[in-house]
């Protein structure tokens, strides 16, 4: 049996060629899903090249790192097959001016909808500054009609650079999306609690936070960090700290949305991870505990629910925030997934936001520090 998921630790022709030519011989109308980390941006066009050469389409992205088994990689490339080709786009400049993100993704993606329900897979750019609001005019046209997921690729520094592409481009500021036609969706989790004590996001411009209980934000997160932790917080250890204390959003139904701090700006207000709704509810969290596995057993239970998990391989996407908070227990968390699960072999990427339904076909959310995982069936 071909392996439906290959990865090559170096990204070069021959080697490509060689897994790309078996693919392509066995099923001839397969298509590539590629995974590659930032580092290897140089070589996006040598499989750009491989797969136009032997007439594969092909998707992808650039993300801070890979994700193989329960390491994490910042060389090579995930080869991820489709039996055949699901409709795909890749559409740059999202925010193009005078026109509707959502509208421009959805025009590109209903005249492939079917009476089945697919599952949308989208891989936005992470430095778009409304991917919240982008899924929110999503579901008013999609409604559900698809099942919702996706991630946020790019660099860790959140620095812009070109991170998506298909056979022909490479793109930033815009969005990879795919009609999966299995009718099997993702999990999502981040294991975060709900505290006792909330807060008010008083004045809020798209990813800041500018006021918290009517006070400037720098100045309540540092005072609530000092009472309630005993740490000093500062200019220079902000973004130390925000990785492992970040914001909950609760919504109405009690479903808890982390938000990261990773940037204080000169005004003092906060820079995180996805858009702050005005006046929203908010919580200081503390990350899950090293070591802590009820985040992988939830996972875990859930996808066998969906579908047979022993020996599958398991598409995973894992938080750089989670990792950053968690540091080399990151890996141990890994680990109890893949045993958890059974899974023959874990593919996937570290991500910068992800995306998943609040419910079986219910509405899209864009998350920080979760993990997203997907039996993959390549059809």
């Amino acid at each position: 049996m071909i392996s439906s998921c290959v990865y090559l630790e170096a990204v070069e022709p021959s080697a490509l060629d060689r897994v790309l030519a078996d693919w392509r011989a066995t099923w001839p109308e397969c298509g590539v899903l590629a995974l590659l980390p930032e580092a290897e941006l140089p070589r996006v066009g040598v499989v750009q090249e491989s797969c136009r050469a032997l007439g594969l389409p092909l998707s992808g992205a650039l993300f801070p790192a890979l994700l193989l088994d329960a390491e994490f990689v910042a060389r090579g490339v995930w080869l991820l097959r489709f039996n055949r080709m699901p409709p795909a786009g890749l559409i740059a400049d999202l925010n193009a001016p005078g026109e509707d993100p959502a509208e421009r993704i959805a025009a590109a993606v209903v005249p492939h909808l079917t009476d089945r329900r697919p599952t949308l897979f989208a891989v936005f750019d992470a430095v778009l500054p409304n991917v919240g609001s982008i899924l929110d005019g999503w579901y008013l046209k999609l409604a559900d009609r698809v099942r919702y997921v996706g991630v946020n690729a790019g660099s860790e520094t959140f620095q812009p650079m070109p991170c998506l592409f298909d056979r022909d481009r490479l793109v930033q500021n815009g969005v990879l999306w795919l009609l999966w036609p299995d009718e099997v969706g993702a999990v999502i989790e981040h294991g975060y609690q709900v505290p006792d004590e909330m807060l008010t996001a008083t004045s809020t411009e798209g990813n800041r936070i500018v006021s918290i209980d009517w006070r400037p934000a720098f100045e309540v997160y540092q005072e609530l960090m000092r009472v309630r932790y005993g740490i000093d917080l500062t200019r220079d250890n902000f973004y130390h700290y925000a990785t492992h204390f970040p914001f909950g959003i609760l919504r109405a139904n009690d479903e808890l949305i982390v938000r990261i701090p990773v940037a204080l700006e000169d005004d003092g207000s906060l820079f995180c991870v996805g858009e702050i709704p005005a006046n929203a509810v908010l919580a200081l969290l503390q990350g899950p505990d090293a070591g802590s596995t009820q985040t992988v057993e939830r996972i875990a239970r859930a996808l066998s629910r969906q579908a047979p998990l022993v020996g599958s391989e398991l598409l995973t996407f894992y938080c750089a925030g989670r990792r950053l908070h968690l540091g080399g227990h990151a890996r141990g968390e890994l680990a109890a997934l893949r045993a958890q699960t059974g899974a023959g072999c874990q593919a996937g990427a570290l991500s910068l936001g992800e995306i998943g339904n609040s419910y079986e076909w219910g509405y899209p959310l864009f998350h920080n520090a979760a993990l997203v995982c997907k039996v993959w069936d390549p059809g």
